[in-house]
């Protein structure tokens, strides 16, 4: 009976995902690649929901010049 307990005690807590911090980093460049700014913030979740919140590359332009925004977890 306690093996069965354990074997089921196992079991339970590596189907539980693990939260943990992760730091999304986000860069905006120019069309020529300067680094305008550079921010990180710090995402406390699993690792597959923290990328989907952090990842995305967003580009806008006008007036002749385009400015490209870049999130990554690292």
């Amino acid at each position: 009976m306690k093996k069965i307990l354990l074997v089921a005690a196992v079991a339970s807590l590596s189907l539980v995902s693990c939260k943990k911090d992760y730091t999304c980093e986000c860069t905006t460049k120019d069309n020529t690649g300067a680094i305008l700014t550079s921010n990180s913030v710090t995402i406390k979740e699993t690792k597959s929901k923290a990328k989907d919140a952090c990842s995305g590359k967003v580009t806008s332009s006008g007036g002749g010049s385009s400015i490209t925004m870049e999130c990554a977890i690292k």
